[in-house]
């Protein structure tokens, strides 16, 4: 079951991708061939009113929104003003662009519906670890105090964040005020920072973290604030680890393919349910979007650039050439995903 549901994400995030090039052609009036979600063999399909022949196929890698005349490298279409590349040169920009950014769209819905409908966790930071002989210890701080207050600042805002600050983010040798909850008991320790070599910062000698002891909702405005940062957030760790293939040979080892992403999705919301569920969605989807607009031959963002030139220089690149350059494209991805499945397939057995 948990299978099918890393399944169905995959699909709902092609679903919506070729779903904003379709309702950005038909906006466009760009005529749509065939709309389909997966591919190889189909499984059922039908014609719409339109004359689209929409279609669904048995392996859920991938989708395609075919367009009248696109990569026509005979040129039969040429003379036919029904041709995709007949239309206006800004249509067709906003088309294929649309793919990747229905992905936005859809991970910043769906952030915003999490944060809108789910009970946040309530934090208080709590001692988990004590350093020996550390400055901490000296004060007589044990695991399970509760850390309430620095220097007389409450740190009790729902999260661990201003204790992290209060402490994490010091520089120099300090002497910090500490107001300690033990149990009914409350009092105040003193304890200084000292340079720990091993974790490059100054500490007091403490681990802490976060216990949780209630919840609360956000109102609308935070939850589209909250939203648009965890987008923004899980953009951020897109562009990371894309320079950390080249810097990274830890990242390497983590890229999966179609089967990995199948089985993390499938382990998360085994274990965490349907927030797991939505918060990969958000993230795999700002992937997708992403990734879609590089110019990489074969996707999105390079037919982009493509089309960007002939805005530029008046006339399109020959199609053939054009198509030679697609075709190798989809040849190379099309290897490094048999590549990456053949990888997560002998992961799955290790």
């Amino acid at each position: 079951m948990y299978v099918l549901i890393g399944i169905l994400l995959l699909g709902i995030l092609i679903a919506v991708h070729e779903f904003g090039h379709f309702i950005a052609a038909r906006i466009c009036g760009i005529e749509v061939m065939e709309f389909a979600i997966g591919m190889g063999p189909k499984i059922f399909g039908w014609t719409g009113k339109s004359g689209t022949k929409f279609s669904l196929r048995c392996i859920p890698l991938g989708g395609f929104c075919a367009f009248y005349g696109e990569d026509d490298v005979e040129g039969k279409s040429k003379d036919d003003p029904r041709a995709y590349g007949k239309q206006n040169v800004w249509k067709r920009i906003f088309t294929v662009a649309m793919g990747p950014m229905m992905n936005f769209v859809l991970a910043l819905v769906v952030a915003i519906a999490v944060y809108t409908f789910m009970a946040m966790p309530v934090y208080e930071p709590v001692i988990t670890e004590i350093v020996a002989e550390s400055p901490a210890a000296q004060a007589g701080l044990q695991p399970g105090d509760v850390i309430t207050a620095v220097d007389g600042k409450d740190v009790l805002d729902g999260t661990t964040t201003a204790l992290s600050a209060a402490i994490g983010n010091i520089e120099g040798v300090q002497e910090h005020h500490l107001t300690i909850r033990r149990g009914e008991e409350t009092f105040e320790a003193v304890a200084s920072t000292y340079w720990d070599e091993a974790e490059q910062k100054y500490r007091i000698g403490i681990t802490f973290t976060g216990n949780v002891v209630g919840s609360y909702r956000l109102s609308f405005g935070q939850a589209v604030a909250e939203g648009w940062n965890y987008c923004i957030d899980a953009g951020t760790m897109v562009f990371t680890a894309l320079k950390g293939i080249f810097t990274d040979p830890a990242i390497r080892d983590q890229m999966a393919g179609p089967v990995g992403t199948v089985q993390v999705v499938s382990e998360a919301v085994k274990q965490d349910g349907a927030v797991a569920f939505f918060s990969l969605l958000v993230v795999i989807s700002v992937n997708l979007g992403i990734m879609n607009l590089l110019p990489i031959p074969g996707l999105d963002g390079s037919r982009i650039v493509f089309h960007l030139i002939e805005a530029v220089r008046g006339k399109p690149i020959k199609p053939e050439r054009e198509a030679l350059v697609h075709f190798i494209g989809m040849i190379f991805l099309f290897g490094l995903m048999i590549f990456f499945t053949f990888k997560d397939v002998i992961r799955l057995f290790q």
